[in-house]
């Protein structure tokens, strides 16, 4: 994603929140506790929620006014908030990113967040399906940053055109 917003800076990179320790990388998010996320979420704060892999992620309310007045995003969202998404920002499109099972386990082990069993889970979910109804662009990531990026800028002029 970081990519993809340097080759498009128009493109504002979300920060999540998530309930994972500060500072383990792979990307800049906001950490906090389990309480103060439930917290943020009663109050309103986040336009989308899920938990995954034993952790809670939000998406701050406030890019839903953002993007009202024309701001493009882009998010690392779970699948199970797609459609809500897609309800929510009426131009939404996908890029629904995959790559080989060796790719993925050489980079999740890479990242050094997961346990092999974790990485396990995420490859047994690899062929989940998407929601329907939604606008995707499929893109494969088993080749280097730059190709990844030339694919999802392409798709994207596509999709916009």
């Amino acid at each position: 994603m970081a990519g993809l917003q340097a080759a498009e800076p128009q493109l504002a990179l979300v920060r999540r929140v998530i309930t994972r320790p500060p500072g383990l990388g792979g990307e800049t998010y906001e950490a906090i506790d389990a309480a103060e996320f439930q917290r943020r979420t009663t109050a309103g704060d986040f336009c989308l929620h899920w938990p995954a892999h034993g952790l809670h992620y939000g998406i701050p309310a406030g890019i839903v006014h953002q993007a009202e007045v024309g701001q493009d995003f882009l998010v690392n969202l779970s699948r199970s908030v797609l459609t809500d998404a897609a309800r929510i920002f009426p131009d939404f499109v996908v890029l629904n990113l995959t790559a080989r099972p060796e790719t993925l386990v050489s980079r999740l082990a890479g990242r050094g967040r997961e346990s092999l069993a974790d990485i396990r889970n995420r490859l047994d979910r690899r062929g989940a399906s998407m929601p329907p109804g939604l606008r995707i662009i499929d893109i494969s990531n088993d080749g280097s940053l730059g190709e990844s990026v030339r694919m999802a800028r392409e798709g994207l002029a596509r999709e916009v055109s």
